[in-house]
């Protein structure tokens, strides 16, 4: 605790304790830690390594988790960072589809590697609109701006 001066005669050299927290230490140390987590929070996002293409297209609001169907380079093909045999994807999307709720099924957003063939991607997109999933969206990067 903090000692402050008595006021009295006689009393010269002595402290009395002060009644006061000080919690500005604490707030410097909650704004650090509010900083640190707001930078390394985006960076966790993404799970398999995939080189997406850039797009001069804005982020989409999202209101629910959406399931996130991602392709290598080597045509491999991931739901949110699980490997999916070829023959089982299509029994993987029907799974999916039926487990939502929602008309046309939940969010699916397709990442796909700028080196993969374009047919391996629209083989992708025919299984993801066959299992009747309607809402989905292609992924990209940001692109660098160049004046």
């Amino acid at each position: 605790m903090a000692m402050g001066p008595i006021a009295g005669p006689g009393r010269r050299g002595r402290r009395a304790p002060m009644a006061e927290i000080n919690v500005t230490p604490m707030v410097d140390v909650m704004l650090v830690l509010l900083i640190i987590f707001m930078v390394t929070a985006p960076l966790l996002t993404a799970g398999v390594q995939v080189d997406l293409p850039q797009t001069k297209a804005a982020a989409l609001d999202q209101d629910q988790h959406p399931v996130s169907i991602s392709i290598d380079r080597n045509g491999a093909v991931f739901i949110d960072d699980t490997p999916v045999p070829e023959g089982a994807l299509a029994g993987r999307l029907q799974a999916i589809a039926a487990s939502s709720a929602q008309d046309g099924g939940p969010r699916i957003y397709l990442r796909a590697d700028r080196g993969l063939d374009y047919g391996r991607v629209m083989t992708v997109m025919g299984e993801i609109n066959r299992a009747g999933l309607r809402r989905m969206a292609l992924v990209g990067s940001p692109q660098a701006e160049t004046r």
